[in-house]
């Protein structure tokens, strides 16, 4: 019975989320139309937990990737407004993502401070530059190209199906695929396993260390830059707390695939089951007019007790 809860507790609990908005939205939850605005609602999500995956892999977190992302945002946002191109707003916003996420691997892996204080400090910092850059407001207007505010808003129509998937559910699925492809097929991706599980017998085994978790946070920093680019394309505009929300949901979705994985360790497919049932919790919450702290609520219980769960008969005789 231990063992059952700890592998599938957290596949239950999807199952009974949908069940549960099943019943209570019969004719609007399990639509077509509602699974991909879902996927959609999910995609900058899936986009930061899926890179953040890689730095909590080596046994490290990042705080500061919904600051990034709102910075990142606000970047893309005055290019426009300077009379940028679209692909000039895009690099600088994934260059200022990249910078920010190297910062913070180099604090932690060369400087030597913890993530906790490093991307915390961090977090503080972008989300102060996203302020001051920004002069506190929402930019937007017509210097954003009409073709970047619509792009979240177009879609690729599957053959013969009349389904179009929405353009940022296919950023976020390639996203999760390159990542599982890195951590599940490469040398580096044992590395960064290996990293994980023992930093200092890792070290002595040969595995650069160091500049393996440069490189991790560098990837967390371009998917929080990608997210913020995301939220700007999907709201036609950029807000220096847009991000605000991402970098707690994002550690949760990770921490509620861990519980999948019967090493306990973050894998990328299973943190978007943990994003899935963040996404649906959300949606669903919203379709029943629930305030938005109840949902913060039920995330919050929800994490807790996929962890209870993941550890049930682990601890029993100690």
């Amino acid at each position: 019975m231990a063992v059952f809860v700890r592998r599938y507790g957290t596949l239950l609990g999807i199952v009974l989320v949908i069940g549960y908005f099943w019943l209570e939205l019969p004719n609007t939850f399990l639509t077509e139309r509602n699974l991909l605005n879902i996927s959609q609602q999910m995609s900058m999500l899936a986009v930061v937990a899926g890179t953040m995956t890689v730095v909590m892999a080596m046994g490290d977190f990042d705080l500061s990737v919904g600051s990034m992302a709102s910075l990142s945002g606000i970047v893309a946002a005055l290019v426009f407004i300077s009379g940028g191109s679209t692909l000039t707003a895009i690099a600088a916003a994934l260059l200022c993502g990249l910078v920010g996420g190297l910062i913070n691997g180099f604090l932690v892996s060369y400087v030597g401070i913890l993530p906790f204080i490093a991307t915390l400090g961090a977090m503080t910092v972008y989300g102060g530059l996203a302020f001051k850059l920004s002069g506190g407001e929402t930019l937007f207007g017509a210097a954003i190209p009409r073709g970047f505010s619509e792009f979240a808003r177009r879609g690729v129509p599957l053959p013969s199906t009349g389904v179009v998937v929405p353009n940022l559910t296919l950023i976020a699925a390639a996203t999760i695929v390159s990542i599982w492809g890195l951590l599940e097929q490469t040398v580096v991706g044992r590395r960064i396993y290996a990293i994980g599980d023992n930093a200092e017998a890792a070290r002595l085994a040969g595995v650069r260390v160091r500049p393996l978790r440069l490189a991790a946070f560098g990837i967390a920093g371009l998917g929080a830059a990608g997210a913020g680019l995301m939220y700007a394309s999907r709201v036609a505009s950029a807000n220096p707390t847009q991000g605000a929300g991402l970098m707690l949901d994002a550690i949760a979705a990770v921490f509620l695939g861990q519980t999948m994985t019967e090493e306990g360790e973050p894998k990328v497919l299973a943190t978007l089951a943990g994003v899935l049932i963040l996404g649906v919790l959300g949606n669903g919450l919203t379709q029943m007019n629930v305030d938005s702290y109840v949902r913060d609520i039920l995330t919050g219980s929800i994490v807790i007790a996929a962890v209870a769960a993941s550890s049930f008969g682990k601890t029993k005789g100690r």
